[in-house]
């Protein structure tokens, strides 16, 4: 797909490169440009690659968020980004489903009821459509779910799930429509900062790029590229996807018939019905081993596809014997306690840094671009929910103890 400069590009903003050309780096090159910035964005594989964590087909939409208030208010501005820009740019990219959250009986039903509850809270607060229904109302209306072991159901009807890879290729050719340039391009890593700001950045390719500030917004390189400053504060990890067959001419698995579903029982697992015609979709939320986001193998293991056919064949009896028609490794890049990363650079007050999506950070793409450039403006200050203060003392390792969710 061709990007090039436009005729539109400003000669009297600030000059802003954008490192990573993912959700969250997409929509900052894009707002940036939108409002008059002269951008460079660049990529080392191209919008919503294999590799990147916002690559792959679908990602849920939702405001399910907990005790987390700030999060369901910040989904609810993204929705309403998602769809003024679907609008206007005549493009659908958000599929609006519902979201039905299951919420288990056995050793985590009191987290699952504390985390429903504060949902239900967050949800009301924001003027946002829900019900609640018990597993024997909610059985009714989904027969081809199997309800055993569910102690409570919580349907947000505004929800649904995102067409990932095909929405970053469009954020980008638009950020070029408004006057951003992409390259295809890798910065040299580490990014070393000597003095009291970054002047330019070095590419693999022996070239520099000058600017006035710098977003860095490269997920799960973010530690390879800032050692001292972020290092193992996010960590990618690898996360097993599948894909399952349903049977021909069988409907009750597509979205019209069954919405977005995530099952808070002794794991947290999700799905996406219908998935742009990928097949039934299956992801574990819990988070996996260690990964080289750049040369780990992307092959499903055997025990992943067991242990999500078990989960399958509990939960959807209908499809017990489904065929995996399709998987794939992606990647969360974790943060500890599971918050974005949004700050400037602590040497560097030219430089923002922007991560840490923990596998929930996709929907926010075009509220964190909004919230990116009003800090890179000037306009706002960082969130001390986003900022690196909440570390403490940096450090280049440690355990990563992901709060999950709640």
């Amino acid at each position: 797909m061709a990007r090039s400069v436009s005729r539109r590009q400003s000669s009297s903003g600030p000059r802003v490169v954008v490192v990573g050309a993912g959700a969250f780096g997409g929509w900052t090159a894009h707002e940036l440009a939108r409002r008059g910035a002269r951008v460079v964005l660049i990529d080392a594989w191209g919008p919503g690659n294999a590799r990147a964590s916002s690559g792959g087909e679908t990602r849920v939409m939702r405001a399910t968020y907990g005790t987390r208030s700030t999060y369901t208010r910040m989904a609810k501005r993204a929705l309403a980004l998602w769809q003024q820009y679907e609008t206007r740019w005549q493009r659908r990219f958000f599929h609006k489903t519902g979201a039905m959250w299951l919420f288990g009986e056995g050793t985590r039903a009191q987290a699952s009821a504390a985390f429903a509850r504060a949902s239900a809270d967050a949800l009301r607060a924001e003027g946002l459509p829900f019900e609640e229904l018990t597993a024997v109302e909610a059985r009714r209306r989904f027969s081809q779910v199997s309800f055993d072991a569910v102690s409570s159901v919580l349907i947000e009807h505004e929800a649904g799930y995102l067409l990932a890879r095909r929405a970053c290729e469009q954020v980008v050719d638009r950020a070029t429509a408004e006057g951003a340039e992409y390259r295809q391009a890798s910065a040299a890593s580490p990014v070393r900062i000597d003095g009291a700001s970054l002047q330019s950045l070095r590419l693999t390719d022996g070239t520099t790029l000058r600017a006035d500030a710098f977003v860095f917004a490269c997920g799960p390189w973010l530690g390879a590229i800032f050692p001292d400053v972020v290092g193992a504060r996010i960590t990618p990890t690898r996360q097993e996807v599948y894909y399952f067959g349903t049977p021909a001419g069988d409907a009750r698995f597509l979205e019209a018939q069954l919405p977005v579903w995530i099952d808070y029982g002794q794991q947290l697992v999700y799905g996406i019905p219908g998935n742009a015609n990928r097949g039934f979709k299956v992801a574990d939320d819990t988070a996996g081993a260690r990964f080289d986001p750049t040369n780990g193998q992307r092959e499903a293991t055997k025990a992943g596809v067991t242990r999500a056919r078990a989960f399958i064949a509990r939960r959807f009896p209908a499809l017990a014997t489904a065929p995996v028609i399709g998987s794939e490794v992606c990647q969360y890049e974790a943060s500890p306690d599971s918050n974005y990363v949004i700050d400037r650079h602590p040497g560097a007050p030219n430089v923002w840094i922007v991560g840490g999506g923990s596998g929930h950070g996709f929907k926010m793409g075009p509220a964190i671009g909004e919230l990116v450039t009003s800090l890179v403006f000037g306009e706002s200050q960082p969130d001390p929910l986003f900022g690196f203060a909440r570390f403490g003392p940096t450090t280049r390792s440690g355990k990563n103890d992901r709060e999950k969710w709640t």
